[in-house]
């Protein structure tokens, strides 16, 4: 008898270990603060976006997530930081088109694959490409730049917050749309770039909606024209680059949270859970609005989609476009 309960109590313990060991990953999850990498500085889109995920977050659920600038290379860096990180789901990025679909076509010599060494895990956002000029620049419409890039090729300077990203692409998909020549002058992130327009020292931004709201809202950017195929919501007044007389042109950027390959699935899972519910609130829809980004929440089956779709596409879009990493 003692025989038979000794076998059933270890049984009993061992099946318990395996349940205890089979909820482990989000049983205690998160335990410890997470860090979210942001692959561009401060004051930028994919900055503002991922600051207010990490507040929402750390507001309604009372966990630590403390955002982490890692800039350089159009994003490419950290999105290699991240690459590299333990998949553990302590470590997570704030990827966009540009650093995930756009770079690896650019730097050819990535150690990287954005669809099998990163797991999707929740969508955030989507917004047009702004292209504008300071509010004292002689240029009031798009028609105005074509003129003037027709009459000087390569005279009409415009910045981005790096090469390889989707911003610089869509100023170079408007200047073949267009059959003009600027001069693209790339930052080390939206900021820079945007201080150096609103001071006059270059003739246009092409950046991402939330990077330059706050510029625009205050009347120092002038925006010419948005990249997407229909109006920005946030600024309706504003023409789109095919009503501007470039039939079909259509460029624009998303943003997600992804975390490295190899991360529980239960913690993909029950992040993509909560971070949707963040998306749904009004508070959070308002404050991703009020950047001139739309909010679009997702599963990460649909998020990874979207990843393989784009990184498929863009690779043509990369070539036929001539852009190159100088």
């Amino acid at each position: 008898m003692k025989k038979i309960f000794s076998f059933l109590l270890l049984v009993s313990c061992t099946l318990g270990l395996t349940t205890a060991q089979a909820q482990t990953p989000t049983a205690a999850y998160p335990s410890k603060p997470i860090r979210l990498i942001v692959p561009f500085p401060p004051g930028g889109g994919t900055d503002i976006l991922s600051r207010l995920v990490a507040t929402k977050l750390t507001e309604q659920l009372k966990w630590t997530v403390i955002a982490d600038n890692r800039a350089g290379a159009g994003g490419t860096i950290g999105i290699s930081e991240a690459v590299k990180a333990a998949p553990t789901g302590y470590e997570l990025v704030m990827g966009q088109k540009d650093n995930l679909v756009i770079g690896p076509w650019l730097y050819k010599n990535l150690p990287w694959d954005p669809t099998r060494d990163l797991v999707a895990v929740a969508h955030i956002a989507y917004t047009p490409v702004v292209i504008a000029t300071s509010a004292n620049s002689k240029f009031k419409t798009l028609a105005d730049v074509v003129l003037a890039a027709r009459a000087a090729p390569g005279k009409v300077s415009y910045g981005s917050p790096g090469n390889g990203t989707s911003i610089h692409l869509a100023g170079e998909l408007f200047e073949k749309a267009a059959n003009i020549e600027l001069s693209h002058v790339p930052y080390k992130g939206s900021n820079p770039a945007m201080m150096d327009a609103l001071a006059g020292n270059i003739d246009l931004l092409v950046s991402s909606v939330p990077s330059a709201m706050a510029q625009i809202k205050s009347g120092k950017l002038r925006p010419l024209a948005v990249t997407s195929a229909k109006r920005s919501s946030s600024m309706p007044e504003v023409p789109t680059v095919a009503e501007s007389g470039f039939k079909d042109f259509d460029v624009s950027t998303w943003y997600g949270l992804l975390a490295p390959a190899g991360t529980p699935a239960q913690v993909v899972s029950l992040l993509n859970a909560e971070v949707n519910k963040l998306l749904a609130s009004q508070e959070l829809r308002e404050a991703i609005h009020a950047q001139g980004a739309e909010p679009e929440a997702m599963t990460p089956a649909k998020f990874s989609n979207l990843l393989k779709t784009d990184y498929a596409k863009w690779k043509g879009i990369v070539e036929a476009s001539g852009a190159k990493i100088d």
